[in-house]
């Protein structure tokens, strides 16, 4: 299609030109047959260009001003064919000019508040995008690692001793029944590995008793004596909650391997905002070590935000925010 347009205005301008000479000449009007075919091939790649070598705030200036251009270009090609005379294209020119520099004026002047406001939010969705993107395909393949290594590995291990005890059966009764009992044992780890990684994905208390009990549930496991109060209000979606469990277990684990406290607390206030906080020893960088810089990201797929306040000597308190 993009050479039949040619061709076609081609043969156009031919015959154009052949009437004219066959018709007894006199004044050339085929002129204004060239006229409209070249401003047209004119406006395509103008357009065309404007619109590859831009981009941003100034993209709609460029093409502006390649539309001014090419009107003040199509006037004065008009004036010329026309003959002359009163030279109206000034009027053209002017308007042109007048408004490409009130546009050039508008694009050069520093952006708003809202429009920095706007921009940065392009820039945390993207970045939170590609780190939501990055984490679920790091967690893909740690599932599947998980699956391959254990589970996986202990079924294969069950069906081979399943498949001697088949064989012992009737000849050594004796022997097929430890084989039995050992394949008893490597079912019930691989069940064991199983729920641990669907535990990693999306622990069954969070789904069964709400984000409260669940990070009571995982209070009481761990070594260092933590106190869980407040409430939540409203019902925060599965990723907000998933998003805020996973924050906390990572806060509480730092507090157990690296603070050296002795108590922690987590509070709950509303809509949804976490409070971790320890009597360890603090001087805690939020930029140091990638757990915090983990859970950042986590909770940037969702709109939250992590708060770290940690001077030496302690204590440590991490508040984590994200609306419902």
């Amino acid at each position: 299609m993009t050479r039949v347009l040619p061709a076609v205005a081609v043969a156009l301008c031919v015959a154009a030109t052949v009437a004219w000479a066959v018709l007894g000449r006199g004044d050339f009007w085929p002129r204004w047959v060239y006229f409209g075919f070249g401003t047209v091939a004119a406006a395509v790649f103008v357009f065309r260009r404007a619109l590859r070598t831009s981009s941003g705030r100034r993209r709609w200036l460029v093409v502006n001003a390649a539309f001014g251009g090419l009107l003040i270009a199509a006037d004065l090609t008009i004036y010329v064919l026309s003959g002359g005379g009163y030279f109206w294209p000034v009027w053209t020119t002017l308007a042109v000019s007048a408004l490409l520099g009130l546009h050039a004026y508008v694009v050069s002047k520093p952006p708003g508040k809202r429009e920095r406001e706007l921009a940065a939010r392009v820039t945390s969705l993207a970045r939170s995008r590609s780190g939501a993107l990055d984490r679920q395909a790091a967690e893909l393949k740690r599932v599947e690692r998980d699956l391959h290594d254990g589970a996986q590995a202990r079924m294969v291990s069950l069906a081979l001793t399943l498949g001697l005890a088949g064989e012992l059966l009737r000849r050594d009764p004796d022997g097929a029944e430890k084989l039995l009992l050992e394949a008893r044992s490597t079912a019930r780890s691989a069940l064991d590995d199983l729920r641990a990684v669907m535990h990693s994905i999306h622990p069954p208390v969070l789904a069964d008793r709400g984000l409260l009990d669940a990070v009571r549930a995982l209070a009481l496991d761990l070594a260092v004596p933590v106190t869980v109060a407040g409430t939540i209000e409203g019902e925060p979606s599965p990723a907000v909650e998933t998003a805020a469990y996973f924050a906390v277990a990572e806060c509480l684990g730092n507090v157990v391997k690296h603070s050296g406290a002795t108590s922690a607390q987590v509070v709950f206030a509303a809509p949804l905002r976490v409070t971790v906080t320890d009597d360890g020893h603090g001087g805690v960088d939020p930029a140091a070590g990638s757990g915090l810089r983990g859970i950042t990201e986590r909770l940037e797929a969702v709109d939250g935000r992590l708060e770290v306040t940690s001077p030496a000597g302690g204590p440590t308190t991490i508040m984590i925010t994200i609306p419902i």
